[in-house]
């Protein structure tokens, strides 16, 4: 157990984006206020913004991926490189996933990954962070804004708005992967996610809950049409809980998550940070 802030290096190869850009990404180990190691990827903002610009160097996207990704599934690279047209990218891998230490807790302590990651990002220089999240990591992005107040804009992407939703199919999969321990040695072995035995106790503020406490940072609020896991009612919950301070985008036939997001709505969600964190 550690008693360091979060955001403590653990072991760190990266130097600050003023010195690193145009070079390839740089991974570091970062430690949470709970102690667990947190594997991330930094890389420097490209070379190449909107055809005839560099990219805003002192912006810096923190990706949290959803459940069962990590850093180096192929769909998160893929973001990486998306925004790295707008800024800097940060992307690791929640606790329980991946080369990061500890087990999941499906979106309760993972805010203190996401504080590590942010707090590690500011420690680069980077003035303005936008986190973006993704399905599991989405609820988190929202949860981590709430509590800590420390991005300059927030994207949540095929969220939940609420816990405990099975009235779908694939969410009464995940219930079995997160509950059983059957399910459990599936998650372990099948998607390389150890999941935390325990239920949550208490049960951690709910994503609809945490949105109004993010103002005045803007946020962005994006679902698709043909979402399989959470369906419409839970973006317009989340888009009507932030009022004024957000913005939903219902994105005709998308699915869910990362697997969903094409370069096009990745390359909006670019325009839309650059304009809008601070």
């Amino acid at each position: 157990m550690s008693d360091g802030p979060a955001g403590d290096v653990a072991r760190s190869t990266v130097r600050p984006h003023s010195e690193t850009s145009g070079r390839g990404p740089l991974r570091t180990y970062l430690r949470t206020s709970d102690g667990v190691a947190i594997d991330s990827v930094y890389d420097p903002p490209s070379v190449v913004y909107d055809s005839s610009a560099s990219p805003p160097v002192d912006l810096v996207f923190v990706v949290a991926h959803g459940f069962t990704g990590d850093v180096d599934k192929p769909h998160i690279r893929r973001i990486a490189a998306a925004f790295r047209r707008y800024g800097a990218v940060l992307t690791f891998s929640f606790r329980g996933h991946g080369r990061s230490g500890g087990t999941s807790t499906v979106g309760d302590r993972e805010v203190l990954d996401l504080e590590a990651a942010v707090a590690h990002a500011r420690g680069l220089g980077h003035t303005r962070v936008v986190t973006v999240g993704f399905s599991m990591g989405g609820s988190v992005v929202l949860r981590h804004a709430a509590l800590y107040g420390a991005p300059d804009a927030v994207v949540s992407v095929s969220a939940p708005a609420r816990w405990y939703y099975r009235g779908t199919a694939p969410m009464r999969r995940l219930h079995w992967l997160v509950t059983r321990p059957s399910g459990r040695l599936v998650g372990r072995y099948g998607f390389r996610t150890r999941i935390h035995h325990r239920e949550w106790d208490p049960v951690p503020l709910s994503p609809v809950e945490a949105v109004p406490r993010i103002a005045p940072a803007p946020l962005l609020v994006v679902h698709g049409d043909r979402d399989g896991y959470f369906p419409l009612d839970h973006p317009r919950m989340l888009a009507a809980a932030a009022g004024e301070h957000g913005e939903l985008w219902l994105e005709p036939g998308m699915g869910h998550a990362e697997h969903a997001a094409a370069d096009a709505l990745l390359a909006r969600i670019g325009d839309w940070a650059v304009s809008r964190a601070g």
